[in-house]
């Protein structure tokens, strides 16, 4: 199964391209969109859509995950986190893609084994997990792929049992 999963943000949106079977996967392709916080929010979120848009209809993934809002102390933040979140999923709703959410914590244990992983500890993990050395870029496009590799256990075997919040069916 090839899943796209999304890392919302207002500056960087990361995104994780895998094929997986839930305990086998493997990197198609990664990266982050970034914006300049000089334009615009709405222009900013109109890029997101198109650059995920266009990441849709070049790797056709079947399933989409995105990171769950977290309760930041910077409510400003996490409103504007929340209008990248509501694109990410109107875009899979859309595309008429099955979606699933997941909390931060339920992405860390998945991937590392302990919810209130660092950053880099998810970065490396899922270098390891998809059997890379090279660098993947930025923490964004790691968390993306920790998403999407978070996704893909818990739907496709070799997950905890924690269920996911799975909205729409193709």
């Amino acid at each position: 199964m090839r899943i796209l999963g999304i890392d919302c943000g207002s500056r960087r949106t990361g995104f994780g391209v895998i094929d997986s079977d839930g305990r086998v996967h493997r990197l198609v392709s990664a990266g982050a969109i970034a914006t300049s916080p000089k334009d615009p929010f709405p222009q900013r979120l109109s890029r997101i859509h198109s650059e995920l848009l266009s990441l849709l209809r070049q790797h056709s993934p079947d399933e989409v995950a995105v990171e769950d809002v977290f309760h930041g102390t910077n409510v400003r933040s996490a409103l504007k986190l929340a209008h990248v979140r509501g694109v990410a999923l109107l875009l899979a709703a859309d595309e008429g893609l099955p979606l699933g959410e997941y909390s931060p914590l339920e992405v860390k244990m998945a991937v590392v084994g302990y919810g209130r992983a660092e950053k880099a500890q998810v970065h490396l993990m899922v270098k390891s997990l998809l059997g890379i050395c090279e660098s993947l870029g930025s923490f964004d496009a790691s968390d993306a792929l920790a998403v999407a590799i978070c996704h893909a256990t818990r739907n496709l075997g070799g997950g905890s049992g924690i269920k996911p919040r799975v909205l729409g069916t193709r």
